[in-house]
């Protein structure tokens, strides 16, 4: 099966990386096309057996299942130039959240699947989220349910919990990125421990905590209880996260993604309404 890939940006590149280091697809098998063909010439660099194609329309001819990486208010106009080579045996995949299914399957004629990936899946973990079209080919669900599996644990979502869904699995990372650097800036400042020590200790504990939690060793909650000695130090650090309104700061985090969200949705709906 070819698999093929137009835009390589971050997502772009991570999920080419994770197709080809889980063994998903050989690099003989993948396709990539970018707007800027440095991006792309940047790949075939690290997998030099990977094709590297002219045009769009070039990497869906030779797709059987075509992977769109490119911004919201791209993807229309692309789907536009390469409709007419996404025969009805074919599958479109779209990473992005504010273009639904629906929206995309009045441009293509072909199976439609939203899959929207975290970074975590380079490394063959966390979540991604599936969506499948309404006239999506049984078939193409499992290839592309099995794919995702390879990288990832995939978790079927509908249209009104994709936002959120989109804030934990894939920006979930970045958020608690800034979050455990302002941890580790914290410790510097109060106590003069090296920054490189911090870091080395913050991200083994992040690491091992997830591992905990894969392994089903702990629920949140009892971890928590697990490490948090009545009466102790742990304790009272509790205190101070408790009565620093942390619930009410991410509540506005997720108002504000959600703002962006429909703001990209009005810009992007009149690209899919008949005319």
């Amino acid at each position: 099966m070819r698999i093929g890939i137009i835009g390589i940006g971050n997502m772009g590149r991570i999920l080419a990386e994770a197709f080809i280091g889980s063994g998903v697809v050989k690099e003989e098998s993948l396709i990539a096309f970018n707007r800027t063909k440095s991006k792309a010439l940047a790949l075939q660099k690290e997998f030099p057996g990977i094709r590297v194609c002219e045009s769009a329309v070039e990497a869906a001819c030779l797709s059987d299942i075509v992977f769109i990486c490119v911004k919201p208010l791209d993807i229309a106009n692309l789907l536009k130039e390469i409709a007419s080579y996404l025969s009805k045996d074919k599958c479109l995949v779209s990473i992005t959240s504010p273009i639904s299914t629906n929206q995309l399957e009045t441009l293509v004629g072909c199976s439609v699947i939203r899959a929207i990936p975290s970074i975590t899946n380079r490394a063959f973990a966390g979540v991604s989220l599936l969506t499948f079209g309404t006239n999506c080919d049984n078939q193409w669900k499992s290839i592309v349910e099995s794919i995702m599996q390879k990288i990832s644990s995939p978790i079927k979502i509908e249209q009104p919990l994709v936002r959120v869904a989109s804030d934990i699995v894939s920006c979930g990372p970045a958020f608690f990125s800034f979050i455990l650097q302002q941890f580790i800036s914290a410790a510097v400042k109060e106590t003069g421990i090296s920054s490189q020590m911090a870091t080395d200790m913050a991200s083994g504990m992040i690491v091992g905590m997830g591992e905990l939690l894969r392994q089903g060793h702990y629920t949140l909650p009892t971890l928590q209880e697990k490490v948090c000695v009545k009466g102790g130090i742990t304790g009272e650090g509790i205190k101070v996260l408790e009565g620093g309104e942390l619930e009410e700061l991410f509540r506005e985090l997720f108002r504000t993604t959600n703002a962006k969200f429909n703001e990209d949705l009005e810009k992007t709906v009149k690209q899919y309404t008949p005319h």
